[in-house]
């Protein structure tokens, strides 16, 4: 028998916020199995990595087990799903084991997706499925590697059960997921939809001490709530478009408070540049397209808004909704900037000029229609001002159609008088080489789900942790699907 693992928990959550939760354990999974142990960010929470590699880790991470110190729970939270709302969601299929400290006194949430059933789950099995557990392991590395805030994978577990889809039996599996917190806009809609004004108010009292600190003691501090979430919602959602990253399922149950990416069900990094690109199978709309995302982000913003404007002016609800407004109406200029800061770095754009929101624009506007991989043609623009002769055109149908606006970009560029070996490699600093490509994902998924061989996955997920270095022997790594591949459609795994 190995000695217990120390994890360092304190329960804030459970501790502060009496009510917002259940009480609950994960069921005892038959014969859990840990198949991918994220050993360097175990080591970052104060873990040992070599102790949780073995059965007493997979029975802490399948939920058979509860480490000293943990009160797992399962979390109320509401939520509008695809513009309905959802008066009762909740934690379903998961469960919060605790807060975590890490080695610099950081927070973080560790929570058992997949764990079984809850109060919350609403005729559902409560399970997950070794696919989409290890997408998710996946997309969140991805994502941090990126360098864009998101949810993380500790650990992926299978569970020894078979669970049935609507594809026919799959193999369980449960994915320990870290999070800054998993408070999400759904968590005030549900108090707010009870009209209990009260717990409202102890959430954001509870989230600004958590994320917002500095907040504490300003004029209007739930105002200030509103602004800050608004402000890192904007910033995701920015990094989302510079790479390409189609979330899916922007439910409000799905939007965090502290700004993190949270749920990678039905979500996809698109090859060809497509503003209506749409991966989701339930998606049949296109609410959430990739063009959309901005947008749906105000609106789950909205929402928020919503649920907190008996706390901004408590006696005059008319002046709550102008100030509420006045923030919300700000986030496209909010948004705009972002998006103007990180896709002006992504082409070498220095110092700041009145048209490079146009110059921005219009590229993406020159690539529509012309099946030109968006990953790729940041790297050849690159390529371009180092000599090769035509790289970024090549990608296009119409190679022409891109002439007007490299004159353009050249122009601007001699403006910076930079050296142009040194604005490509700047450049190459925030263009990815390797997105987690569908192709290439769905390829580790079938290995992993249908013979047990997991060795595309740990290469693919090795290749996505130095995302913008490339490296010999990973060119397969490098390139759209091939032809025959598609159209691609992922689903969310419930």
């Amino acid at each position: 028998m190995h000695p217990p693992v120390s994890f360092d928990f304190d329960n804030s959550y459970a501790r502060d916020l009496e009510g917002f939760y259940v009480a609950w354990q994960g069921e005892q999974p038959p014969e859990p199995k840990i198949i991918q142990l994220n050993r360097d960010l175990a080591v970052d929470l104060g873990l040992d990595p070599d102790a949780l590699s073995n059965e007493q880790g997979a029975k802490y991470f399948s939920g058979a087990l509860a480490p000293e110190g943990a009160q797992p729970l399962a979390q109320a939270y509401a939520g509008h799903q695809f513009g309905n709302f959802s008066p009762q969601l909740g934690d379903g299929r998961a469960m919060l084991l605790g807060e975590v400290l890490d080695r610099g006194g950081s927070r973080w949430d560790l929570q058992l997706k997949g764990s079984g059933r809850t109060p919350f789950s609403r005729g559902g099995d409560g399970k997950a499925v070794l696919g989409p557990v290890l997408r998710e392991y996946l997309m969140g590395e991805a994502m941090h590697a990126l360098g864009i805030p998101t949810t993380r994978a500790l650990a992926a577990v299978t569970t020894g059960d078979t669970v049935m889809r609507q594809e026919g039996p799959q193999p369980g599996a449960i994915l320990a997921r870290i999070a800054s917190s998993h408070l999400r806009v759904g968590t005030f809609e549900f108090f707010a939809a009870r009209k209990e004004t009260a717990r409202v108010q102890q959430l954001a009292d509870y989230a600004i001490l958590r994320h917002f600190p500095e907040l504490a003691d300003s004029e209007n501090r739930y105002l200030g709530l509103l602004r800050a979430v608004r402000d890192r919602q904007a910033t995701l959602v920015a990094q989302w478009l510079s790479v390409g990253f189609v979330h899916g399922v922007m439910n409000t149950d799905n939007t965090t408070i502290s700004g993190e990416t949270l749920d990678y069900g039905p979500c996809a990094f698109m090859d060809s540049y497509d503003p209506g690109a749409v991966f989701s199978s339930i998606d049949r709309q296109g609410r959430y397209a990739y063009g959309n995302q901005p947008a749906i982000t105000q609106w789950n913003l909205a929402r928020l808004a919503e649920t907190l404007l008996e706390l901004i002016d408590p006696e005059d609800t008319d002046n709550a909704v102008r100030l509420a407004t006045i923030e919300l109406d700000a986030f496209p200029t909010v948004y705009q900037d972002a998006w103007l800061a990180t896709m002006a770095a992504k082409l070498g754009l220095v110092e700041s000029e009145a048209g490079d929101l146009d110059l921005i624009n219009d590229l993406h506007g020159d690539m529509n229609g012309q099946n030109v991989d968006f990953t790729l043609v940041f790297r050849r623009l690159a390529d371009g001002l180092r000599g090769e002769v035509d790289p970024a055109r090549a990608l296009f149908d119409e190679p022409t159609a891109l002439d007007p606006w490299l004159e353009r970009w050249s122009a601007r560029l001699d403006r910076q008088d930079i050296d142009l070996n040194t604005c490509a490699d700047a450049m190459d600093r925030v263009n990815p080489v390797y997105i987690a490509r569908n192709h290439k994902v769905e390829e580790a998924l079938q290995a992993a789900a249908e013979s047990s061989d997991f060795r595309p996955f740990e290469r693919l997920l090795a290749v996505l942790a130095q995302p913008y270095e490339r490296a010999a022997g990973q060119e397969a790594f490098e390139g759209p699907a091939p032809a025959d591949f598609g159209p691609y459609t992922t689903f969310c795994g419930t």
